[in-house]
């Protein structure tokens, strides 16, 4: 049974959160602006009009990700962003991706917007890879691990 994609259930909150940690602490650090986001997905995620995504397989999460309203209206942020270790590799970010892209295309969004680091290669290339351009990344962005803004238009 391949994997499917549902939207935001409270009953993985915890997975959102956990998966999300586990990542940042892995490569990075867990920000407060990150630990107040993912304890607090409805507030400012749902609430706001943005959407959680669960990459699912039977009842088990395998990836997530979010897209969070930004100042402009048009633009959705491509943020929180994690696979489990042991589904890394099997193309799950991917998908996860594109199903982004599509939902932000369905709903008449102008374009996508991501902060990220370029210490991150392989999720930079696949950004790249997606029609993602980097733009100048503003000094007040709100993750001080960011070293790259980048836009997809849709």
């Amino acid at each position: 049974m391949s994997p499917n994609i549902i939207s935001f259930d409270h009953k993985y909150a915890k997975d959102f959160h956990d998966l999300n940690i586990e990542w940042l602490e892995t490569y990075f650090y867990v920000e407060p602006y990150d630990k107040e986001v993912l304890s607090k997905p409805d507030k400012y995620i749902i609430n706001k009009g943005g959407q959680i995504f669960f990459l699912l397989e039977k009842d088990a999460v395998l990836a997530t990700a979010a897209l969070m309203p930004t100042e402009d209206p048009t633009v959705l942020e491509l943020t929180k962003m994690a696979v489990t270790p042991r589904a890394r590799g099997e193309k799950f970010g991917q998908r996860l991706l594109q199903y982004c892209i599509d939902f932000a295309k369905s709903k008449d969004y102008a374009a996508l917007m991501l902060y990220s680091n370029t210490i991150l290669e392989n999720a930079i290339h696949l950004y790249r890879k997606y029609g993602f351009k980097e733009l100048e990344l503003e000094k007040d962005n709100p993750y001080e691990r960011a070293n790259i803004k980048m836009l997809r238009k849709l």
